[in-house]
């Protein structure tokens, strides 16, 4: 007989990639959503590691293969600072789809905001994230799944946005086998749950994370998802990096959806008072419930947010006069003090030339 213990070990071993005959040589596992695995392999003819993200399960329908190959010619064609690369895509000896992209070293967005307190940089980096989504739908793809798990910070700063396992082409029609979501491992965006049958792409089945979905999203529908859907999740996105938890709290998934389509989440003001009210304004206008009340474009809200960042009024928010005035004297503080600095040193040496 054999433990638990063992029979997870060599569930894992027979899991375990064919390389046999590729350039590559795995390492190890570095996680798993309910469609496909990811491991660090080394590519032996550059000497660089890499990341190979290979199906699961196995597909006899050839349907999951299909979306794999999907998803790495869709990430082909968007090349971009803030996105992973493709290298390759083929067909291992154990006849299961691959494909083979940047291996990103870093810490997952949640991870990273932990440890950070200066909110310029995190705003800063929520840009970079805003402007990688911008270029996507400017290219005509929606990624349908933003959230912080889906976002790796590098060692250097630079922010990318990974997994698009369920993104979709705004030309082409919907792929026959999409998925509904379930929880994954750090660092892997969900699939289907493991040993679920594919689901056909309709009306009425939600894609996404429910806690980061759009209205449109968790209602099903699919005719109403675009770039504003995207633009929904950059929202919640920065709810999250400015209060530290997600838009609704975590709970089944049906009573999220629910609250996701009928509420609106806690106001950041109540929930942090330092949060400039500017900053909540542009957060309410991403996240309307209403797609048409929305910032039309992902490059919309990012330079909300840098007008904020440059002490600029912003468009979410319809400041008074009296505002207008304290934000400009903040802006030009530093100039003014020179200034009277200035005049200062010009008065004392007019007195003193004037005995």
């Amino acid at each position: 007989m054999l433990d638990d213990e063992r029979l997870a070990h060599l569930r894992a071993v027979v899991d375990l990639p064919d390389l046999t005959g590729t350039r590559y040589r795995l390492v190890h596992r570095l996680g798993a959503g309910g469609m496909a695995t990811v491991y660090l392999v080394v590519d032996e003819s550059l000497g660089r590691e890499a990341a190979l993200k290979v199906l699961t399960d196995p597909d006899p329908g050839g349907q999951m293969a299909a979306r794999l190959v999907e998803e790495a010619r869709l990430l082909a064609g968007l090349e971009h600072p803030n996105l992973a690369p493709v290298h390759d895509v083929g067909t291992l000896p154990d006849g299961r789809v691959f494909y083979v992209m940047k291996y990103v070293r870093g810490a997952r967005f949640d991870a990273w905001i932990a440890s950070v307190t200066d909110r310029p940089a995190i705003l800063r980096l929520f840009v970079k994230v805003c402007d990688a989504v911008a270029f996507a739908h400017a290219h005509g793809v929606v990624h349908r799944d933003l959230k912080p798990q889906n976002i790796m910070v590098g060692a250097f700063g630079e922010a990318l946005v990974m997994d698009w396992g369920v993104a979709k082409r705004l030309s082409a029609p919907e792929a026959p086998t999409l998925q509904l979501d379930a929880p994954a491992a750090p660092g892997i965006a969900p699939g289907r749950p493991a040993g679920a049958a594919p689901v056909g792409t309709r009306a009425g089945t939600v894609i996404g994370t429910p806690a980061w979905m759009a209205p449109e999203q968790a209602r099903g529908d699919l005719d109403q998802v675009g770039p504003r859907t995207d633009v929904y999740a950059l929202g919640a996105i920065l709810y999250y990096l400015l209060s530290g938890r997600p838009p609704f709290p975590a709970g089944p998934a049906e009573s999220v959806l629910r609250q996701v389509r009928e509420e609106s989440p806690a106001d950041l003001r109540r929930l942090d008072a330092s949060i400039p009210k500017r900053l909540a304004a542009i957060v309410r206008r991403a996240m309307a419930k209403d797609p048409g009340a929305r910032y039309a474009a992902a490059s919309d809200l990012s330079a909300d947010v840098l007008r904020h960042l440059d002490g600029l009024a912003v468009a979410a928010y319809p400041e008074s006069f009296l505002e207008r005035g304290v934000r400009v004297l903040s802006r030009t503080r530093t100039l003014a003090a020179l200034i009277a600095a200035y005049i200062a040193m010009r008065l004392i040496l007019l007195w003193f030339t004037g005995r």
